[in-house]
Formats: C-alpha cells, sequence, structure tokens
C-alpha cells in the first residue's frame, strides 16, 4: 500500500456544502438530501470505513477515535502522532477515523451534539484499533 496517512473526520454528514447525506449517514439521521431520515431501503447502510479498510494488503494501521471529550482526544492525538510514524518508517498505508459532530447541520445545540456522537454515532462505529503493525506481526 501507499505509505501516506488519511485522517477522515466522520461527522456522518457532508457539512462543508450544505449538510447533504454522506455515506456514513446513520440510518433515519435528517439530511438535506434525506429530509425523511435515511432509509437503508434507499440508500443502503451506512459505511463502516475503518472495518473494510483494515482489510486490505496495504493497510498497516487503522484506527478509529473520537473528539467528543478530552480523554478521547488525546487518543486520538496519540493515534495521528502513530499514524504519521507508521508513514515515516515506510511500515505502510494509516488511516485515522475520527468521530466528530456537526451541530449546525444536525440543528443541535454543541452539548447534543457530543451527546448524540456518544449515544448514537459511537454504538455504530465503535472506536478502537482495527489494525496495527504489533497485531500483523503476531500472526
Amino acid at each position: 500500500g501507499e505509505k501516506i496517512t488519511v485522517i477522515f473526520i466522520n461527522n456522518a454528514i457532508y457539512g462543508m456544502t450544505g449538510g447533504q447525506m454522506a455515506p456514513t449517514s446513520l440510518i433515519g439521521q435528517k439530511t438535506t438530501t434525506s429530509p425523511f431520515g435515511r432509509d437503508p431501503e434507499l440508500a443502503g447502510y451506512p459505511i463502516r470505513i475503518s472495518e473494510m479498510l483494515a482489510t486490505l494488503t496495504g493497510a498497516k494501521y487503522v484506527v478509529r477515535t473520537s473528539v467528543h471529550n478530552p480523554v478521547n482526544v488525546n487518543k486520538t492525538k496519540e493515534a495521528i502522532r502513530k499514524a504519521f510514524e507508521c508513514q515515516l518508517n515506510g511500515i505502510g498505508f494509516s488511516l485515522v477515523e475520527v468521530v466528530s459532530s456537526c451541530p449546525t447541520n444536525w440543528g443541535m445545540t454543541p452539548m447534543e451534539a457530543l451527546k448524540h456522537v456518544e449515544n448514537k454515532m459511537i454504538p455504530y462505529y465503535p472506536l478502537g484499533v482495527y489494525r496495527s503493525p504489533e497485531e500483523d506481526a503476531k500472526k
């Protein structure tokens, strides 16, 4: 795989362009392009990017973190540092998926959005390491 690092902010919406449905929008989530909520019969199911990319041969470090509280902000910083180390050491492709909020396009207060991340996003997108050089070395 390419020896690059991708930092993917997963806020389940295309927030920078007006709040359209994204591949990671949750079932029932309302967006400008799904005003009645995401329907899996029409739009399919949300894609779990980390789980999918962790299966690729070239992927060497794949982790999902969040920034909904200070503890997880620190874990995210550490994950990004490790991803860059993998890149700089020529180990392979790294992905850091960061589960984040989008209060404006979710139509929530910032505090409501943080609770939404914790209660709705993280149960569907569990935090953790999906692939690491250390685990690959044990195989």
